[in-house]
């Protein structure tokens, strides 16, 4: 897939699974639970030990999976992911160094912003998407609207704190997307090795932005 077809998907799809794990294994048992509830993203961060051999191992073997890294913290990193086949980038904070690798290398990329300067400064340099991150800690879902007041054209992706409870009203307030991470891999079902609940929880969360997308759109 292209650059153009990767923000496409994960515009199409709208969640964003961050696999933030304590070991390989680990990951590859997250990222599978997740894909089989209907989420074929899956974003593995740096934090993951041997992250980068897992990024290689879901693209070689996960057909129609988008895989990308997440806490890319340098352009170090982000060349390492590419090589190993990501399909996306995404930072924590803005990172202009690693903004303009990404769009040499014409890959998508959101870093994560906060303010509204800092998602001036962001999308001024070719983001495809811009992250707001931590979001709930700042506000939530009104948060996100505020920003949607003055940059309407910005695709912005809630991430922070989305849960099961509240991932609609971001989608309401304007998100385009939103990025999940413990509330839809919880760290039970990882210990415990229960695929199902992950899978129940990506249905039920597929379901719900479908149904607020809905309610945009009337």
């Amino acid at each position: 897939m292209n650059r153009e077809d990767v923000r496409a998907r994960i515009a199409e799809i709208g969640i964003i699974p961050g696999i933030r794990v304590s070991s390989p294994e680990d990951a590859l048992f997250a990222a599978q639970a997740v894909a089989s509830g209907g989420i074929p993203i899956v974003e593995i961060t740096m934090t993951v030990p041997g992250a980068i051999e897992v990024i290689s191992h879901l693209v070689r073997n996960g057909p129609g999976l988008i895989v990308g890294a997440g806490t890319v913290w340098d352009v170090e990193t982000a060349r390492r992911c590419l090589d190993a086949g990501a399909a996306f980038l995404t930072t924590t904070g803005l990172d202009l160094k690693t903004v303009e690798f990404a769009a040499h290398e014409n890959v998508v990329i959101f870093p994560g912003a906060l303010t509204p300067t800092e998602v001036m400064m962001a999308w001024k340099a070719g983001v495809d998407f811009v992250k707001i991150f931590p979001c709930s800690q700042l506000g939530g879902a009104p948060y996100i609207k505020a920003l949607r007041a003055p940059f309407p054209q910005v695709p912005l992706i809630a991430s922070g704190g989305v849960n099961q409870l509240n991932v609609a009203d971001f989608i309401l307030a304007g998100a385009t997307a939103v990025g999940v991470g413990a509330h839809l891999v919880p760290k039970k079902a990882i210990e415990l090795r229960q695929p199902h609940r992950i899978h129940e929880l990506a249905v039920r969360l597929v379901t719900t932005v479908r149904e607020a997308r809905r309610q945009v759109k009337r």
